[in-house]
């Protein structure tokens, strides 16, 4: 066996294995860097606004007052759930798009 890696793979392997390490190096750098993004969606004219952060957890809602109807809560409930939607949708689309530069288009399913 060659040595510091297998037959016929010379220096080969360290060499991959230090790509390896410096992409998962990466890989915690742009989670981190995601982690801490705000991503912010606003629905009916500015009524809802939803924050969500790039763990896809919503940090922040904010409900004019003016949209508060008694009488209409199932108006509020809808706006609120395509303001969270969509703030998650930013998120997302960001986080893959991020993903993209770094794997450069490799599909790798469950990275993040």
């Amino acid at each position: 066996m060659a040595k510091g890696g297998f037959p016929g793979m010379g220096g080969n392997m360290n060499s991959l294995m230090k790509q390896a390490q410096k992409f998962q190096q990466q890989m915690e750098e742009m989670q981190k860097g995601l982690e801490d993004k705000r991503f912010e969606a606003s629905v009916g004219g500015g009524a809802v606004t939803v924050v969500a952060n790039g763990k896809k957890q919503l940090i922040e809602v904010k409900i004019k007052p003016e949209v508060v109807d008694p009488d209409d809560v199932e108006m509020l409930e809808d706006l609120i759930m395509s303001a969270c939607n969509q703030a998650l949708k930013i998120a997302e689309e960001e986080t893959s798009s991020e993903m993209g530069k770094l794997t450069g288009g490799l599909n790798m399913p469950g990275l993040f």
